[in-house]
Parts: C-alpha cells; sequence; structure tokens
C-alpha cells in the first residue's frame, strides 16, 4: 500500500472555487431558461385550449344545423346517430376544458394525449373566460334537453332541436369573441415576457463572459507555476524510474498506464511506446482474451474499497502469465511475466494502482522441467502398478496389439486418396483403430493411454462434422499416434526389466473366456449383418487352447473394467460369466474377440443399464445385470452378450436421425426397426446426447461391425423396449 501526499490540494482550491462560482453563475442562468420556458409553454397551452373549445363551439353549431336539416330522416340512422355522438360528445368536452381553464386541471383528448392545463388568474383573462361560461350555460341547457330524448322515436325533439339550434347561433359567436379576447390577452401576456426573458439572458451572458476573462487573467499564472513544480518532481522521479531493474508503472481506474515508468518496462514488456496507453491494449494479443477479461475484473476489485487487498491478491491472473510476441506466436520471444498490484491511497481513497512487473521465465521453465519429470514418473508408476497387477499375457498382448493398431493407423494414413468417400473411408477406418486402442487402455486403467487416444478421438470427431476433408486434415494425428507409440515403448521397457527378475511365464496358456448361457427371449430379430466375403483358411487349424489359465482371472478383467465404466456412469451393474466353458479360440480369432467384446461391454453399461434411480422407478433391481457367453461348435464361434436394460428405443433413434439433420421427417418416418437398428452400427451416429470418455463418438458399435465383416461372421440383435437387449454375434472359426 502507498499513500500520496494530499497537502498540494490546497494550491487548487481557489481555482475549485473560482471555476464552481463560475459553474453556478451557468446554473442560475439555466435555471431561469427553464422558468421562463415552462411559463412560455402555460400560455402557449391556454392558447391551444381556448382554440379547440372555440372550434368545439362551432362544431356544435354545425350540428344541430346538421340535424335540423335532416327532419324527416329516421333517427336511429347511421347519420343522425353519428351526429347525436359528436354533439355529445363536444358539449362534454366544451364542459370540460372551461372548467380546467378556470380552475387548473390535467386534460386527456380522444387521441389520448395528455394537457395539463393551468388555471387562468389575470383579471382580463378571468373576464374573458366568465364571459364564455355565461354564454354556454345558457346553450348547453337546450342541448342536453334535446339529446336526452332525441333517440327515442315515439318522442318529437324537433322543437327542442329548434331552440337550441337558434341559441347557438348567438351563443357561439359571443363564446367565441369571448376566446378570441381571452387568446389575445395571453398573446400580450407571452410578449411581455419574452422581453423580460431576452434582456435578463443577456444581462447573464455578459456576466458570465466578464467573469470567464477575470477568471483566466488570474489563474492562468498560478496554474503556470504548478506546472513548474509539478514539472521539476517529475524530473526527480524520472530520475528514479531509470535507474530501477523492474518495471514500474501506475494504473488508472481505465486501466491507462500512467505517463512515467520505469525503463526497465520497455524491455520486459516489449514494447516501445508504453506511456499513457491503455494496458489492456498492451496485452491483447499476446494473452488469452480469458485473462484479459479476468485482468479487467480483477483491477476493478482492486479500485473497490471494501475488498481487502491482500484477499483479492491471491486472484491474481497475470502471476506468472505467458506473455507471447507482438505477433502472436509463440517462439523464444515469448516469456512468462510475474506482474503484482499494489494499491495507491490519497487520504483514505485509492488513488492509483502500482504495478511491479519482473520476468521469471527462467524459474517457470525450471518450474515446468520439475512438473514434466514428475508427471513421466507418476505415469511410469501408474504403468509399473498396471504390470504388477495384471497377467504379463494381458500386458504383452496389450503392447502387441497397441502397435498393430498403430501400424495401421500409419499404413491408413500413408494410402493415397483424394476423394471425398475415398478420405471419408480414411477417417472412420482410423477412428475405428483408435476407439478399439482406448477400449483396450481403459481396460486396463492405463489412463496416459487413454486421455491421448481421447484427444485423438476429439480431433477425428471434429474432421467428422466438419463435411469437406483434405489430406492435410490428417497430419495432426501424427503426433498423437508418436505420443502413443512411445507410451507403448515405456510399458514395455518396464515389463521387461521386471522380468528379469521373475521366472518366464508359459506363453502358452490363456484364459477362458465363456460365461454363462443366458436364454434368448422370444422377440423381434433384426439382423444388421450377414457378411459373406472371401474365406480365409487356416492351415493345420491354427488354434490355442486356453483353458490352463484362470476363468475367474479372465473374467476380473472385464468385470472390473465394466465397473470402472460404471462409476464413471453413475450406474450400478453386475457382469455374470460363471460357469465358463473351457473352448479352443482359433490364433486369428482371439484379439478380434477380445475388442467385440470390450465394446460390447462398453455399450451396455453406456447405453443399456439405466441408472439406479430410473431403474427403481420401472420397478427394477438398482443394480443393472450383464450376461456375457462363448459357445463353440464344429463351425462357429459364438459370442452373446444380454443386460436387462432399457432395450433399444427406435422412436428415440427417429427422433435423433431427424434432430442431427440425417433424415426428414417423412423419411425416418418411413423406416422400418431394421433400417433404424442399421443406424446404430453407421460411423459417427450416436443416441448418446454428450460424448465422454466410455461413449456418445459413434463408433463402438462401427468397429464391432467393422471386425464381424472383417472375419466373415454374422450379427443379431434382439430387444425388448423398458427389458433387455442381446447381441449375439457369429464368426466362423475355421
Amino acid at each position: 500500500m502507498t499513500v500520496l501526499n494530499p497537502s498540494g490540494n490546497s494550491r487548487y482550491r481557489g481555482l475549485i472555487l473560482s471555476i464552481a462560482a463560475f459553474l453556478a453563475l451557468i446554473g442560475i442562468l439555466l435555471a431561469f431558461t427553464f422558468y421562463t420556458s415552462s411559463v412560455l409553454e402555460r400560455n402557449t397551452t391556454l392558447v391551444n385550449i381556448s382554440n379547440k373549445t372555440a372550434n368545439n363551439a362551432q362544431s356544435i353549431i354545425k350540428d344541430l344545423f346538421d340535424l335540423q336539416s335532416s327532419i324527416g330522416e329516421h333517427i336511429n340512422s347511421p347519420h343522425q346517430k353519428r351526429v347525436r355522438e359528436r354533439l355529445d360528445y363536444n358539449t362534454k368536452e366544451i364542459d370540460q376544458l372551461l372548467v380546467s381553464m378556470r380552475e387548473g386541471s390535467e386534460y386527456t383528448d380522444v387521441v389520448g394525449n395528455v394537457y395539463q392545463i393551468p388555471s387562468i388568474k389575470t383579471p382580463t383573462e378571468l373576464a374573458a373566460l366568465e364571459e364564455a361560461q355565461q354564454d354556454w350555460s345558457i346553450l348547453k341547457p337546450l342541448i342536453t334537453n334535446y339529446l336526452k330524448d332525441a333517440s327515442e322515436i315515439r318522442i318529437d325533439s324537433s322543437d327542442e332541436l329548434a331552440l337550441a339550434y337558434e341559441q347557438a347561433k348567438t351563443s357561439s359567436l359571443r363564446m367565441n369573441d369571448a376566446l378570441e379576447q381571452l387568446t389575445n390577452e395571453v398573446y400580450e401576456e407571452t410578449a411581455r415576457q419574452a422581453s423580460t426573458i431576452r434582456l435578463i439572458q443577456v444581462l447573464g451572458v455578459a456576466a458570465i463572459f466578464a467573469y470567464f476573462l477575470i477568471f483566466v487573467f488570474f489563474f492562468v499564472r498560478r496554474l503556470r507555476d504548478t506546472d513548474a513544480e509539478a514539472l521539476a518532481a517529475r524530473r526527480e522521479t524520472q530520475e528514479i524510474m531509470e535507474t530501477v531493474n523492474t518495471g514500474l508503472f501506475l494504473l488508472d481506474k481505465d486501466l491507462n498506464i500512467g505517463q512515467q515508468h520505469s525503463r526497465a518496462l520497455n524491455g520486459i514488456i516489449g514494447e516501445d511506446r508504453l506511456a499513457g496507453e491503455n494496458f489492456a491494449d498492451v496485452l491483447r494479443g499476446r494473452i488469452s482474451d480469458k485473462d484479459l477479461r479476468t485482468t479487467r475484473q480483477f483491477i476493478e476489485q482492486l479500485y473497490n474499497p471494501r475488498v481487502k487487498e491482500k484477499l483479492v491478491d491471491s486472484l491474481n491472473p497475470l502471476h506468472k502469465v505467458m506473455l507471447h510476441n507482438a505477433s502472436g506466436e509463440e517462439s523464444t520471444t515469448s516469456r512468462f511475466l510475474d506482474f503484482k498490484f499494489s494499491r495507491v491511497y490519497e487520504d483514505k481513497d485509492i488513488a492509483r494502482i502500482l504495478v511491479n512487473v519482473n520476468d521469471v521465465s527462467d524459474a517457470v521453465y525450471l518450474e515446468q522441467r520439475l512438473e514434466k519429470e514428475r508427471s513421466q514418473n507418476d505415469m511410469q508408476i501408474e504403468m509399473l502398478t498396471t504390470i504388477l497387477n495384471v497377467n504379463p499375457k494381458i500386458i504383452n498382448e496389450f503392447i502387441s496389439n497397441t502397435k498393430a493398431h498403430i501400424d495401421k493407423m500409419n499404413n491408413i494414413l500413408k494410402n493415397p486418396g483424394s476423394s471425398q468417400f475415398e478420405l471419408e473411408g480414411k477417417l472412420k477406418a482410423i477412428y475405428r483403430e483408435m476407439h478399439s486402442l482406448k477400449g483396450e487402455a481403459s481396460a486396463l486403467k492405463l489412463h496416459s493411454f487413454t486421455k491421448i487416444a481421447s484427444d485423438a478421438e476429439d480431433k477425428l470427431d471434429a474432421l467428422q462434422n466438419q463435411g469437406k476433408l483434405s489430406g492435410n486434415n490428417f497430419l495432426p494425428l501424427a503426433v498423437h499416434l508418436d505420443d502413443l507409440l512411445s507410451l507403448s515403448n515405456t510399458i514395455e521397457t518396464l515389463g521387461e526389466r521386471i522380468n528379469q527378475a521373475a521366472p518366464k511365464a508359459n506363453n502358452n496358456a490363456k484364459p477362458v473366456m465363456s460365461v454363462k448361457t443366458v436364454p434368448q427371449p422370444s422377440v423381434v430379430q433384426a439382423q444388421v449383418a450377414d457378411v459373406a466375403t472371401t474365406n480365409i483358411n487356416v492351415d493345420g487349424g491354427n488354434e490355442i487352447d486356453l483353458s490352463d489359465e484362470s476363468d475367474d482371472e479372465h473374467l476380473s478383467y472385464y468385470q472390473d473394467f465394466a465397473k470402472d465404466i460404471a462409476i464413471r456412469q453413475g450406474k450400478k451393474i453386475q457382469l455374470n460369466g460363471h460357469n465358463l466353458a473351457h473352448i479352443n479360440i482359433p490364433e486369428r480369432l482371439k484379439q478380434p474377440i477380445k475388442e467385440i467384446s470390450i465394446q460390447l461391454l462398453r455399450n451396455a453399461v453406456v447405453h443399456g443399464i439405466e441408472s439406479p434411480e430410473a431403474r427403481q422407478s420401472a420397478g427394477k433391481s438398482a443394480i443393472g445385470s450383464i450376461d456375457l457367453e462363448m459357445q463353440r461348435d464344429s463351425q462357429n464361434l459364438i459370442i452373446a452378450l444380454q443386460d436387462d436394460g432399457q432395450g433399444i428405443d427406435y422412436e428415440g433413434i427417429r427422433h435423433k436421425l431427424i434432430a442431427d439433420g440425417r433424415f426428414t421427417q417423412e423419411e425416418a418416418s418411413q423406416m422400418t426397426h431394421g433400417d433404424l437398428l442399421k443406424t446404430l452400427f453407421a460411423s459417427g451416429f450416436s443416441t448418446k446426447e454428450h460424448a465422454d470418455e466410455d461413449g456418445g463418438r459413434g463408433v463402438g458399435l462401427d468397429v464391432i461391425k467393422a471386425l464381424v465383416k472383417e472375419h466373415n461372421g454374422k450379427l443379431n440383435v434382439n430387444t425388448e423396449l423398458g427389458k433387455m437387449t442381446r447381441f449375439v454375434i457369429t464368426l466362423p472359426a475355421a
């Protein structure tokens, strides 16, 4: 906190008082002008109301004459009714206007305009108004007497009309004369007031001009002396600013940098001119827009006297902030700067903010290196934990599969393709490989792999939604592939180091992946894929016996995977897999079966099983049940997964297709359940509103479809809304 010396304010006291007196003179003149304007407005209103009353009187005699001329016409004809209504309205309005001019009141005309009618006070004006009132008092009863029975067909009102008409000839003329006299009186009074106003205004302007000349004469010299003293003080401050090594400057409430700052500030900020510049403009483009907005709010709070300075200092957004170069590109000229803000008080008021800025790039880079090393250590600990808690065969399979996925993606990227169809095919193929890799990493709780794969999926999803593709769109994916390969090599190296001290495991033993058979309910069956492509012959029946690996350990792998997804999704599940059958799985199907199982489990937990609350509301157990099953006959290997969740909502799929703009409402309404089911297996389509680590990208089922097609298999789906969904995948064993 810094406090300024306020003693210099006394030298400006005389100047302030003189300016106040000058402004007071102007204020008095303006107040008088406003008053005279109100007087003129009063007179104008009186003239308008007087003229309106005279016009109404003329209208009355005209309506009476019209009615007199229309004797013999049916009294309820539209013409007669309209004239009588106008006559009645004008009679009431003249009554109201005469009373308003005498007493002063508010008047609203037929179109809604509101007038504040001033009362008449001068004797001559009152006499003219009284004369008009007397003539109206004679005419009004005759009009009222006529209108009373004019609409009654059985009563003859012609005599009353004749009397009113004859009286109107005389009374309306006298009323017009009286009202004209009233108008003339108001005009004369207005002229006298205008002359007085002009005289006073001329005298007031002359007085203000004379005072201004005196003000200039006596105070300009004093201001010169004050400026000379300020200049001397500024020179002293400048000497100090030339010698300090940190950036020092003052900020006002509008974020304007003071005219004086330390010489070191230019080098630290990287700007030649800073004095008088806006601090926000200096930072714009060199820090993020979010940090810039937060900086504005932070400085506003510093100027708030009710906020403690120590409390708000912890919210400083410019603490060790990266300041990019002027071009906005991150390069060697981008540095980390640390801004510190302190209040400067004048008396008890916050006058300025003193800013102290230092270049802390070296310290920040050191912290980043240490943090990177800590992150690498944490990653290695995570991998080490996985290696120690998972069967070495599964780890080796993961490493091998990861490299295979990366090789496939690299080959896909290298394949030529320039047409939009070819590029979209490449995108879908890469998406499937990345999704499969992420599923295996998630099953092993390798969050570093999962994070990199998820980031890559975000970019792939953006490419899938952007429409037109080009070859350059795929270049950033190479970075993610390099990161994944680097992590794979790291975990492989760690595994090798551990295995050096451990006895070699029998690589021929593999776990059995069978689960109990669940009876298939009798529901509508929709076949999604029945692919018959080139048969692949495996010489020698290249099969692996998995019976010597622990069934419980293999089931635990899938149970942990499903449980982790359920926790993230806020659900409860039970994966059933007892009564495992010992089966022989061909080598070529080992990895596809694993990938299919992972994707089916993920799909069941994310899309099939409901939340505990929803399940209980539907009369189900809060814990969802998932059954995984494998069977083997002489020709085929069958994988089945069934959940007791919400089933497939075909109408929900239809509405989602319309909402996403894939089909019009008419097209979607004509789609069969089979058509709708096929869309679930289309790349990029998902019924989940928001994508997350576990689903919502529309890739999982596409992966399953591609694997089934690749291995000449069949895929069947059975579902019952609100009760269950069952996937059955049949793969040729030979």
